[in-house]
């Protein structure tokens, strides 16, 4: 009987995590390559990454980072004494984490995970709001593990974006990962979704280092 080949698991993601380098690309049905950014996510919290952690910082909530990878943001946010959990599928991404001093599960967003609708901070950095390739239903999830006033921060496209894809990851010498669905959308989509299908309203958006982020706040009720 032949296994299941998983998207992130057991392609070229997984080994970029092990060795902490790339090159690695995203690869659209169409051919196009959209490059992913293994070196910055394997390299220490830098840049843009601070203005998400001065956030933390500034609820001293406990934090959930949603496909977490390598644990940058998780590692630093236990270093500045926020508490911190990430959750990432792939098994090297959670083992790097934790031997950079973070903490961190082998799980899905979409699986059971502790303190559902208890924390205080949520992120999707990093792309990570395609997880899925349906961002309404990643959203509805986020919502569900914020408590009552809390906040997801949300990394978005630079410019305005709502697409659906199916892509695959690739790694030097061409070889691919199987195909999974995966989603890019700019601020006023994300703005647009979340507040349809998760009742999470805007609170902030900025800019920093090329990248764009949007703060989305939970109602206390």
């Amino acid at each position: 009987m032949t296994t299941a080949v998983r998207p992130w698991v057991d392609d070229p993601f997984a080994e970029a995590m092990r060795t902490g380098r790339g090159p690695l690309w995203l690869r659209g049905a169409d051919g196009s390559r959209r490059p992913l950014e293994v070196d910055r996510w394997c390299g220490p919290a830098a840049g843009a990454d601070h203005g998400l952690l001065l956030r933390c910082l500034d609820s001293a909530e406990p934090a959930l980072d949603i496909g977490c990878g390598p644990g940058r943001l998780v590692a630093e946010l236990l270093s500045l004494g926020v508490p911190a959990l990430g959750v990432d599928v792939t098994r090297a991404a959670v083992d790097r984490t934790a031997a950079i001093g973070g903490l961190a599960l082998c799980r899905s967003v979409f699986e059971r995970l502790p303190g559902e609708g208890r924390w205080g901070t949520a992120l999707l950095a990093d792309g990570n709001l395609g997880i899925g390739g349906d961002p309404a239903t990643l959203l509805r999830r986020s919502a569900q593990l914020l408590g009552p006033g809390g906040r997801l921060l949300v990394e978005v496209e630079p410019r305005p974006t709502d697409e659906r894809l199916t892509v695959r990851v690739e790694g030097p010498h061409g070889r691919l990962g199987p195909p999974f669905a995966w989603a890019r959308l700019g601020a006023d989509a994300l703005v647009r979704t979340a507040a349809t299908a998760a009742g999470l309203t805007e609170a902030e958006r900025w800019s920093s280092h090329g990248r764009a982020f949007v703060a989305l706040h939970r109602p206390e009720r």
